[in-house]
């Protein structure tokens, strides 16, 4: 599973991706204190954005794989 941002007139950054069977794994920029990205099984997965500020305004979308 693999998470984006999509910030307002700007392209597409990839923040978490996520399997079933390792840890996530976050760019640089981004962390699990802020962004916790939750996969239970292959067809559960969800992300949550703590302490949630005016920058982290912006379009988030989910992509999955089955690589």
């Amino acid at each position: 599973m693999f998470w984006y941002q999509q910030p307002s007139r700007n392209g597409l950054k990839l923040v978490v991706s996520s399997t079933s069977w390792s840890h996530n794994s976050y760019e640089d920029g981004y962390s699990e204190a802020k962004f916790e990205a939750n996969r239970k099984n292959t067809n559960y997965a969800l992300m949550t954005i703590k302490n949630v500020t005016p920058e982290d305004e912006a379009t988030y979308f989910c992509a999955a794989s089955d690589h």
